[in-house]
């Protein structure tokens, strides 16, 4: 590599660095004003019985992650999650996958599909808890009711957009289906899914912290309804902010997988 191709790719570097910092240095500072406000606002003009105060919201989640009820409750609704995004995420693609291959069944389904896509999950709730009861598999199917068809979708919708021709040239080739599959439809649908799971993410949250206020011992949805019973403000406050910084901790691993997976988009 010559002097100037090295010059040139360390000012690239240099350039990103730069970027990322100022980026990180405005997230920061728009937070920490957000914050600010809040404190403000519930020391002068809002009475702290509604909203709280972030001062008493931090003190409340150490207390809660120092006596460990905060993991304890974290990993119940992760957990629940996680299961739910796994299994919708494996069930909608085999789905997708066989659908599209079987357009006329597709077609012929499809008023069905978009029925039970658009049907509120809420409404399946008591079907839920007479099904499964209120146990962990409640909470996890009502997690897959919720992104299952996400995943269907955009599998079916990424399968369509694949380059036929390619297709029709890798066969001309004598290519097996299975290799066809890997090395041309699967690169294909990547980004689909990827953007599926960005999706799906924050409905798997929704659908477990659901699922914990229709019946549960222990969650952040449950913590939340468990402190609003008791008219505690600050607790309230304390487990939505935890559900926050779960849900940007699971978008950011998004984010590292689709930069593995897809490291040509920008």
């Amino acid at each position: 590599m010559s002097v100037d191709a090295l010059s040139e790719k360390a000012e690239f570097q240099r350039r990103a660095r730069f970027i990322w910092l100022r980026g990180l240095a405005e997230k920061t500072g728009v937070f920490l004003g957000a914050i600010a406000l809040w404190e403000i606002l519930a020391r002068t003009v809002i009475d702290p019985f509604w909203m709280s105060m972030p001062s008493l919201v931090a003190e409340r989640l150490w207390k809660l992650a120092v006596s460990g009820d905060l993991l304890y409750h974290t990993q119940a609704t992760v957990l629940q999650a996680m299961l739910g995004l796994v299994s919708g995420l494996l069930v909608g693609v085999a789905a997708g996958v066989v659908l599209t291959r079987y357009s006329r069944a597709a077609e012929a389904m499809n008023p069905i599909i978009m029925g039970l896509y658009s049907l509120p999950r809420i409404a399946l709730a008591p079907l839920f808890i007479i099904w499964f009861g209120i146990g962990l598999l409640s909470k996890v199917m009502m997690v897959f009711s919720f992104v299952v068809f996400i995943f269907l979708l955009n599998t079916m919708q990424g399968l369509r957009a694949v380059d036929q021709d390619l297709v029709d040239l890798m066969r001309s080739m004598r290519a097996k289906p299975g290799f066809i599959a890997w090395r041309v439809q699967f690169p294909s649908i990547l980004p689909w899914l990827v953007n599926a799971a960005r999706i799906s993410v924050g409905l798997a949250l929704i659908g477990s912290v659901l699922g914990e206020l229709l019946g549960a011992n222990r969650g952040l949805g449950w913590y939340v309804e468990y402190s609003g019973g008791r008219l505690d403000t600050t607790g309230v406050f304390a487990g939505l902010v935890a559900l926050m910084v779960v849900a940007i901790a699971l978008n950011t691993v998004v984010d590292l997988v689709e930069r593995w997976l897809v490291p040509t988009r920008p």
